[in-house]
């Protein structure tokens, strides 16, 4: 029963982190992008806004999860780990969305919240994940 109760506290404590990490990402795109995210997506029904911060999102969830699975046996260096990860995760998601923006034609977070469907958002969701997979990977 210990063990139990002991993995409902880390899990509490995991999931609640990685909710703090997901709410960052949220107000990193919404800061990164024109506008409100939150009107853009549930009230305008913007695709391109959706997929964008949904690759943010499942980027975020992947470092996350790589970090939990490779410290779990040591709780305070999970916690510590995941933090780390996560936030760097999130620096290197906007690091990488300037970039692209530099590199390509016009402003990318204007052209993301275009209500017609854009190629771009594909190519930004992409690099979100690409991302995120190499921060996984290097917790490892």
């Amino acid at each position: 029963m210990t063990d139990i109760i002991n993995g409902l506290g880390r899990a509490t404590a995991y999931g609640a982190l990685g909710v703090v990490l997901l709410v960052l990402g949220i107000f990193l795109i919404d800061a990164l992008t024109p506008g409100k995210l939150g009107r853009q997506i549930w009230e305008e029904r913007n695709r391109n806004a959706s997929v964008l911060l949904s690759s943010a999102l499942l980027g975020i969830g992947g470092i996350v999860f790589t970090s939990i699975w490779t410290t779990y046996e040591d709780f305070g260096k999970g916690l510590a780990s995941t933090a780390a990860f996560g936030l760097l995760g999130l620096v290197m998601m906007a690091v990488a969305f300037l970039v692209v923006d530099l590199v390509t034609p016009g402003k990318l977070g204007a052209t993301l919240v275009e209500r017609e469907p854009h190629p771009a958002v594909w190519v930004t969701a992409s690099c979100n994940l690409a991302v995120s997979a190499i921060v996984s990977a290097s917790i490892a």
